[in-house]
C-alpha cells in the first residue's frame, strides 16, 4: 500500500470504529508522541489504548481537512468530532504527522490543544 492509502485507511477505520482492523495498520514497534496520552511504544499498549476510547468515547469522529505526503511521510490537519461517555460533546483541531515504512506506520504524532478534550479526560467513568 501506498503512504496515502494506509493514512485513508488509518482515518476510514476511525470513522467505523474499527479498532480491530486500524491496529494492524501500525508496526509491532510503532512508536507514538500523542498529545494526552503521551509517549507510547509497541502494538501491545496500542491496542490496550483501543479500551480506553471505546469506554470514553460515545462519539469519536475524525474528518481530515488537508492531507499532504511526502514519500513515507504524510501530515494530515483534521477537525475532530466526539462525546465523551456521557455524550458531552468535543470539538477540536490538529495535526497529525505519521511516518510510514514497509506498509505500516511506524511513527505517529499529533498536535492539538488539550483543553477541548477536557470532557474526555474530567470524566469518571464505572
Amino acid at each position: 500500500m501506498t503512504t496515502k492509502e494506509i493514512v485513508n485507511k488509518y482515518y476510514d477505520y476511525v470513522n467505523k470504529g474499527d479498532w480491530n482492523n486500524w491496529l494492524t495498520l501500525f508496526d509491532d514497534n510503532i512508536v507514538i508522541d500523542e498529545q494526552l496520552a503521551g509517549h507510547l511504544e509497541g502494538i501491545k499498549i496500542l491496542g490496550d489504548a483501543v479500551g480506553g476510547l471505546e469506554k470514553g468515547y460515545s462519539k469519536f469522529l475524525m474528518h481530515p481537512q488537508r492531507t499532504l505526503i511526502n514519500r513515507s511521510h504524510a501530515f494530515v490537519i483534521w477537525n475532530f468530532e466526539g462525546a465523551n461517555a456521557s455524550g458531552v460533546p468535543i470539538e477540536a483541531k490538529g495535526v497529525n504527522y505519521f511516518r510510514v515504512e514497509n506498509d505500516k506506520i511506524t511513527y505517529m504524532s499529533n498536535f492539538h490543544d488539550t483543553r477541548p478534550f477536557d470532557p474526555f479526560l474530567n470524566q469518571k467513568l464505572d
